[in-house]
């Protein structure tokens, strides 16, 4: 093992929470952060004058430093020591898929001068820097999410400072040091990327504050947080990936891919599928065809164990309302299904990759429906595809509006009557959701690991967030021929209608 791999191990354990450790005054945290902004401000000055060659030779050169593998399997393995979430293997295929797929998307794209030119119009548009970004990353995905995101900051020719979350802080700042051993190595300031060394609520609020753009990738807290910060801000809505099977949709097919989903890196990110709705005419060939992927179908009995183990009532955050449970117990995140088996007192083979459970009639008040960072299925039957539509709505509704939903079938009608009605911002159609809403190789969406939820969500936009979002456009206006329409042609019809 190198000295990094060493120096990136802790084992602090799990938790989502954001909480920090205190910090020494006002004083001192309005200095530090006053010193990562003053050394990034003075970087950013040197990456605006660059042209559109250098930017994207910067940008190649970090990302092959979080895409080699030396690297990337010193930073899955620190980040599983590090919080316990999570498996190794499928750390290192999240950072090759994203850090590949972000390159992809960002290659031969103009972030620099004149990118876009409307002769009809007179329009032209020149791209500038936002300046300092802070980014903070989540500890479901510490090291992807800098990786991922820093990319698309600095192809906008910005600096960004991560504000990583407490119990991960080690693997972050890794990711971050190999980002700067890149830029060094190209002749590029180093202080284009820093990382926050001792993350706290006051510090992270500070750095919010004095940043000139936000961008939130983490639980609901933070998100807030950002927004309150008097900054503008991309954030994320809640997560919970549901998928609808029609009559007509291939169970094996289908099953394989909600299977691969579910149990990728344990579930850590928010598009893991929560739960399906399938037709009744192939419930049981799906049911079958998961067993196959080694889903185990609990219970009744085993799903009440189960339920008292993943939501303790009367745990922190608890709320007694119906249909709103305390928040997962923490040494369940993102855990494999064995571990999670064992902690309910629940017998499972020790091939089992995921747990099933039937969900019952009410999305609303049932916690199974809720998003679960964990290798945790709900299913249920339905007997149309409008009754499967309305759970599916009613579902994200409940939790996770905005965020993603999947279906599997082959009648377009039903993908275009899912398209029209789901406040989503992003539907799968027979795609695994954990790999397709963040965008991948077989589909067109943007790469991504930050997931705008639109207004549906608390989130100012539905885009996947990606380099579009760090450049100021400034939109040059050329004079045109006067172009005003008569008040006949615009209110004619009106007032044939209804009379003037």
């Amino acid at each position: 093992m190198s000295a990094a791999e060493k120096n990136g191990q802790s084992a602090s354990g799990s938790g989502a929470a954001y909480t920090g450790a205190a910090t020494a005054g006002a004083a001192d945290v309005a200095a530090l952060v006053g010193g990562l902004l003053e050394r990034a401000r003075s970087a950013q000055k040197i990456a605006a004058s660059w042209d559109q060659e250098r930017v994207d030779e910067v940008c190649v050169a970090i990302g092959w430093a979080v895409y080699k593998d030396d690297n990337i399997r010193i930073l899955a393995r620190s980040v599983v020591d590090e919080t316990g979430m999570g498996v190794f293997e499928d750390k290192m295929t999240k950072h090759k898929n994203k850090v590949m797929g972000v390159l992809r998307d960002i290659r031969g794209a103009k972030s620099v001068g004149l990118v876009e030119v409307d002769e009809a119009k007179g329009i032209r548009k020149y791209a500038k820097p936002v300046g300092v970004v802070a980014a903070l990353a989540p500890i479901t995905n510490p090291t992807a999410t800098p990786a991922s995101n820093g990319l698309s900051i600095l192809k906008g020719r910005n600096a960004v400072i991560f504000a990583p979350h407490p119990k991960a802080k080690r693997s972050t700042a890794l990711a971050v040091e190999f980002m700067r051993q890149a830029l060094a190595k190209v002749g590029a300031p180093e202080d284009l990327v820093q990382c926050v060394p001792e993350p706290s609520i006051e510090i992270t609020q500070e750095l919010m504050r004095r940043a000139d753009l936000i961008v939130a990738t983490g639980g609901g807290p933070m998100v807030k947080a950002a927004y309150s910060s008097g900054k503008p801000a991309f954030g994320v809505g809640p997560g919970n990936a549901v998928q609808l099977l029609a009559e007509d949709a291939d169970a094996a097919d289908a099953a394989k891919k909600i299977a691969t989903s579910k149990c990728f890196d344990n579930a850590t990110s928010c598009s893991s599928e929560n739960s399906a709705f399938i037709h009744k005419s192939i419930y049981a060939a799906f049911l079958a065809a998961l067993r196959a992927e080694g889903g185990f179908v609990l219970d009744a009995a085993a799903k009440e164990k189960l339920r008292k183990a993943l939501w303790k009532d009367g745990a922190p955050g608890y709320d007694s309302r119906a249909g709103h449970p305390p928040a997962l117990e923490a040494a369940m995140l993102a855990r494999n299904a064995p571990v999670v088996a064992r902690i309910a007192g629940i017998e499972v083979p020790a091939a089992t990759r995921f747990l099933v459970v039937e969900g019952g009639p009410d999305p609303e008040t049932d916690p199974f429906y809720r998003e679960k960072i964990t290798t945790v299925l709900t299913v249920a039957p339905v007997d149309s595809f409008e009754a499967g539509l309305d759970l599916v709505e009613r579902t994200t509704d409940a939790c996770g509006t905005g965020h993603s939903s999947g279906i599997f079938t082959y009648k377009s009608e039903y993908i275009e009557r899912m398209g029209l009605r789901m406040r989503s911002s992003r539907i799968m159609v027979r795609q695994p959701m954990v790999s397709g809403n963040g965008g991948a190789f077989f589909n067109g969406m943007p790469s991504t690991v930050t997931l705008g939820c639109g207004t549906w969500g608390g989130n100012i936009t539905t885009e996947n967030i990606h380099w579009k979002q760090f450049i100021n456009l400034t939109w040059l206006a050329l004079p045109l021929p006067p172009n005003r329409p008569t008040d006949e042609e615009i209110f004619g019809k009106l007032w044939a209608k209804y009379g003037a």
